[in-house]
């Protein structure tokens, strides 16, 4: 912080030792700001390699899910093709497919949503910090002497 003689009234402080001590003081918020700004960063990017483990994830099973929807209209249109009365199944296999696909579809689908909400939840990043450190950099160019 400061350097002051101790137990000098500020009266009595030559005008260097004020300046020398508002620079100091001034560094050392600078300091602490980009530590502040680090680990924000550090939190940022974890939270960010959490959402994108959900993206990638959501993705996999939706790719998996339209792999099963192109082998179910496959199905459909051999189904379709067919003479009547000759599937003994109740459930045709263009059905089963587009059940599973469907399950896949809609498990990636929430995996999806899932990692925007965590994506979402972190806001802006940095914004308070390097709004902070702007204004106070801003000060200083301000008060520094021409």
């Amino acid at each position: 912080m400061a350097i002051e003689a101790p137990n000098t009234p500020p009266e009595q402080q030559s005008m260097t030792s004020l300046v020398s001590g508002i620079v100091s003081d001034f560094q050392d918020l600078v300091k602490q700001q980009m530590k502040l700004m680090r680990q924000e960063i550090a939190d940022d990017l974890r939270k960010s390699k959490e959402a994108a483990v959900f993206f990638t994830a959501g993705g996999l099973v939706c790719f998996v899910g339209l792999i099963g929807t192109v082998l179910m209209l496959g199905h459909l249109f051999h189904w379709l093709g067919q003479p009547s009365g000759t599937d003994a199944s109740s459930l045709p296999l263009w059905g089963a497919f587009a059940i599973a696909a469907g399950l896949f579809l809609i498990g990636g689908g929430a995996l999806i949503l899932f990692g925007r909400q965590r994506l979402t939840a972190m806001g802006t990043p940095l914004h308070d910090t390097a709004q902070a450190l702007k204004e106070n950099l801003e000060w200083k160019t301000r008060t520094s002497p021409s």
